[in-house]
């Protein structure tokens, strides 16, 4: 299938499973390992990627393995985005929802993402918007521990589900704000950890390649 035709076929899919699970999930609910998923082997860019998201990076802030750069990987026949977080102090991994930093994307009509993932232990995820990129004062919502096994989670985009820690602060938007000009989600952690992360699709939301 060439690259059009290719990119054409993951759209269809991504919204016509978007149409059919929405309205039996609904904005709150969680979706187990039977939930939509894109098909990967199609839908991949052509640079290495995860759900067509080709940016996982270490920031550099925290002590983590690897210490910046790139955390994608080679597992089977696609990719998979693995760190260690080392320390009890702050680390920060980024995924650039428009696979690079300028750009961003309007999630609001999105109920959530699905990820495939596993964690030995609890850590948050952020929703961080061009307008607000710098800072720990962001919305975020808990990503659970899987006591290192991988599974399937579905992390809902509905306000309510999104919070604040008082050690990083309260941002000065919304919630709602943010996901209109949704740059990138920031996986944040304070304990020793260490993470693969398999899967991360976003409904009714396809990343352009780059």
């Amino acid at each position: 299938m060439r690259g059009g035709s290719r990119v054409r076929f993951c759209r269809t899919l991504a919204v016509l499973a978007s149409m059919l699970l929405v309205p039996l999930i609904g904005p709150g609910a969680i979706a187990d390992a039977s939930g939509w998923h894109p098909p990967r082997r199609e839908c991949e860019c052509a640079t290495p990627s995860i759900d067509r998201l080709q940016h996982w990076i270490a920031s550099g802030e925290g002590t983590t393995v690897p210490p910046t750069g790139s955390l994608l990987v080679r597992e089977g026949g696609g990719y998979a985005a693995k760190v260690a977080f080392l320390k009890a102090e702050w680390h920060v991994v980024v995924v650039w929802l428009g696979n690079q930093f300028e750009a961003q994307a309007d999630l609001t009509k999105s109920a959530g993402f699905w990820m495939t993932y596993s964690a030995t232990d609890d850590l948050y995820v952020q929703l961080r918007p061009a307008s607000h990129w710098s800072g720990g004062d962001k919305w975020l919502t808990k990503v659970p521990s899987t006591g290192g096994k991988l599974v399937k989670k579905f992390f809902s985009f509905a306000p309510d589900a999104w919070t604040t820690l008082p050690e990083l602060g309260k941002p000065t938007y919304s919630f709602v704000s943010a996901l209109a000009e949704a740059r990138g989600l920031v996986f944040v952690g304070k304990t020793p950890n260490k993470l693969d992360f398999r899967g991360l699709a976003i409904d009714r939301y396809q990343p352009p390649c780059r």
